[in-house]
């Protein structure tokens, strides 16, 4: 089988755009921080494996770094030439996806810049969703309800005291070190971290993202836009907030310029 792969990398999007994913439909947005003149450092991929299953990416270059945006794309090259070595070879995506993650790390430290990117990727097969990821990038599954089923953790000082229960999330999001990040590709020490396969009800909505999205909204906020309403306009809705958020100036409400990079997935509904 021959794989099928979109990717985007310095994405400039005004509105959200859509593509039919893995047995249901995949919105994507992706634009510079409103408060630089330099390129978008996010990079993202869509791969299609199969009529209902296909991995999802995202890769955040560090800003304060050299080469964010060279090694977000390192990150995202790696993937896809993992994936397609095995699907040539009819090997599952699981050990590719470990394998390319690696040699990402491996491709970043060479550059020898310094240079760090987050990364996160989702593995999708029929209704079942199992999260790889390094760094602060996150991914959200909301029920129809607006309940989180589940989440994965930010690799970060802050997000560390969140899970530990040493910082509410509250606390977290306006925390004066949120930008810290302990843990990127291009480094020696690199972890990953393997979610648990978990399934997809029909009207659930996977949220993959990069910080510039979870910085700027809480989870609660995040939920109610995604819970209900047509895939379209839910990414119309989470893009405004999120960039109104970034200009805004209320203290009460996080505001983190940042370039801003998310997927919203959900499977097609019993009816359709």
């Amino acid at each position: 089988m021959t794989i099928c792969s979109q990717v985007l990398t310095d994405g400039s999007d005004e509105m959200p755009w859509q593509v039919p994913f893995a047995g249901g439909e995949l919105s994507v947005f992706s634009r510079r921080s409103p408060e630089k003149q330099t390129a978008n450092e996010d990079s993202l991929a869509i791969v299609t494996l199969g009529e209902t299953n296909g991995v999802i990416a995202i890769a955040d270059g560090c800003g304060g770094m050299a080469q964010g945006g060279l090694a977000s794309r390192k990150a995202i090259d790696a993937l896809l030439n993992g994936l397609k070595a095995a699907t040539d070879a009819g090997e599952g995506p699981r050990a590719a996806i470990l394998d390319s993650i690696e040699q990402a790390n491996r491709d970043v430290c060479d550059l020898g810049t310094g240079a760090a990117t987050t990364f996160i990727c989702v593995e999708i097969d029929r209704s079942f969703v199992r999260p790889y990821h390094v760094g602060d990038s996150q991914m959200l599954v909301v029920s129809s309800r607006g309940r989180v089923k589940f989440e994965t953790g930010a690799h970060s000082p802050v997000g560390y005291g969140v899970q530990g229960g040493f910082l509410s999330p509250e606390e977290a999001i306006h925390h004066e070190d949120r930008h810290l990040v302990s843990n990127v590709l291009g480094s020696p020490d690199t972890r990953i971290e393997i979610g648990p396969r978990r399934r997809l009800a029909p009207w659930d909505t996977l949220v993959l993202a990069s910080d510039g999205l979870f910085d700027n909204l809480r989870f609660p906020e995040i939920c109610d836009i995604v819970r209900r309403g047509p895939l379209q306009k839910v990414t119309r809705e989470l893009a405004r907030q999120a960039l109104a958020r970034m200009a805004a100036t209320d203290p009460d409400h996080p505001s983190k310029p940042d370039d801003l990079t998310f997927l919203v997935y959900r499977q097609r509904s019993p009816t359709r």
